[in-house]
């Protein structure tokens, strides 16, 4: 694992990061999008996501091999304090920890924002998801039935949470990702 970096993701990663998405998109219910989107619009997503959030990759060998990013749980802001997060990783990478690696990143990062709360949102059944969250301190807190409709089967949804910082009453408003400094290995 030591020959893993991680790193900001570029726009000029765009079709790298799409190329490994498509595969959850094509041929899994992890994700509910039933068409990959074009790489324009996945560069929007990514500019979008990294002007607030940490949107990060890793590489083996100068190629990306996963990539994770955090972002916005709800458009209210009683909401700011908690958000959303994702990982992917090229199917013929996946454990080898490298998931572990961004998480654990993501976290850190997040924590310098001032970010008290993550979710994740897992299509149910989903062992390896599970498995990885609990492992990781996150808690499932809820289980939504046949909510999404892929691959003519109806899927059910969970979600599991993680309090990475404390509930305070004055809480502090959270820092955007270009105020805080990032120092990757």
């Amino acid at each position: 694992m030591s020959n893993i970096k991680l790193r900001f993701a570029r726009l000029e990663d765009t079709k790298r990061l799409l190329e490994i998405y498509s595969y959850y998109v094509e041929e899994t219910n992890i994700t509910f999008e039933y068409d990959v989107p074009a790489e324009e619009e996945f560069a929007d997503r990514i500019k979008l996501i990294s002007e607030k959030y940490p949107y990060i990759v890793a590489e083996k060998d100068d190629k990306i091999i996963g990539y994770a990013y955090a972002n916005t749980f709800k458009g209210r802001a009683a909401y700011d304090w908690t958000v959303e997060s994702s990982i992917y990783l090229d199917v013929n990478t996946r454990g080898q920890g490298i998931g572990e690696k961004l998480h654990d990143k993501l976290v850190e990062i997040l924590q310098q924002q001032g970010i008290v709360t993550i979710e994740a949102c897992i299509t149910y059944p989903n062992d390896r998801s599970e498995q990885f969250h609990k492992k990781k301190g996150y808690e499932k807190v809820a289980h939504f039935n046949k909510v999404g409709y892929k691959f003519d089967k109806w899927h059910d949804v969970v979600w599991y949470e993680k309090t990475i910082a404390n509930h305070n009453t004055n809480q502090q408003p959270i820092k955007l990702i270009g105020e805080i400094f990032v120092e990757f290995n």
